[in-house]
């Protein structure tokens, strides 16, 4: 097995996992749903595609800078126009993560080549949260969880104290509602997933970032 990691920074994450009506909230860490929606957009596939060959994909996450909770307002208009209302969108600011699919290598090789030449916009959770590259740091040869307690820290600043959540078979594990059956506008449906969440101390120094590699 393989495992592709990605580097999830920006000014602005929203991971929503909840949202309803006038208030978008966001989670903590970044969702497998949104990271699958992001896959999927990089691949090309329209919103009523099957999700399968990404779903089945282990996925996990590690907090390397977990960020500032902030929240923005909009006042917006009915559609006739004559009342207005509030709503309320909740981001992550300033945040970075390290996250992680594992599966087949030709399916994470096909994935690593997307995310380089992606075909539609891709975004951290919201259209409004274009990412910060490099996105892809590599190809592990190791499991998922070996390779987020392994990988040195991708960010400066890092916390002291690393937070890890991952997929697992465990009977005692929370459950997460964020498995993508359908993007269909018309009909969009989740399914759970069991995830545990750990901490970890990292000893290795921040991977180097030559912000200047994305211009040659």
């Amino acid at each position: 097995m393989s495992t592709l990691l990605l580097r999830l920074a920006a000014p602005l994450q929203s991971w929503g996992n909840s949202s309803k009506f006038e208030t978008r909230t966001t989670e903590k860490m970044p969702t497998k749903s949104g990271v699958v929606g992001m896959l999927a957009a990089a691949l090309g596939w329209e919103r009523n595609a099957d999700l399968t060959k990404l779903t089945d994909l282990k996925f996990g996450v590690r907090a390397d800078r977990e960020g500032e909770h902030i929240t923005d307002f909009h006042i917006a208009r009915t559609q006739k126009g004559k009342d207005s209302y509030v709503t309320y969108r909740h981001y992550l600011s300033d945040a970075v993560f390290l996250a992680g699919l594992e599966g087949n290598e030709k399916i994470i090789e096909e994935l690593e080549n997307a995310l380089q030449n992606p075909c539609f916009p891709l975004f951290l959770g919201r259209r409004s949260c274009p990412p910060t590259p490099p996105i892809v740091i590599g190809i592990r040869h190791k499991t998922l969880e070996e390779a987020l307690i392994e990988e040195p820290s991708v960010c400066e600043n890092r916390e002291k104290t690393i937070r890890i959540q991952i997929e697992t078979n465990d009977l005692q594990a929370g459950m997460a509602q964020d498995v993508p059956v359908s993007f269909d506008p018309q009909k969009r449906i989740y399914g759970y997933r069991k995830v545990k969440e750990f901490y970890v101390e990292l000893n290795q120094n921040p991977s180097e970032h030559d912000a200047m590699s994305e211009l040659r």
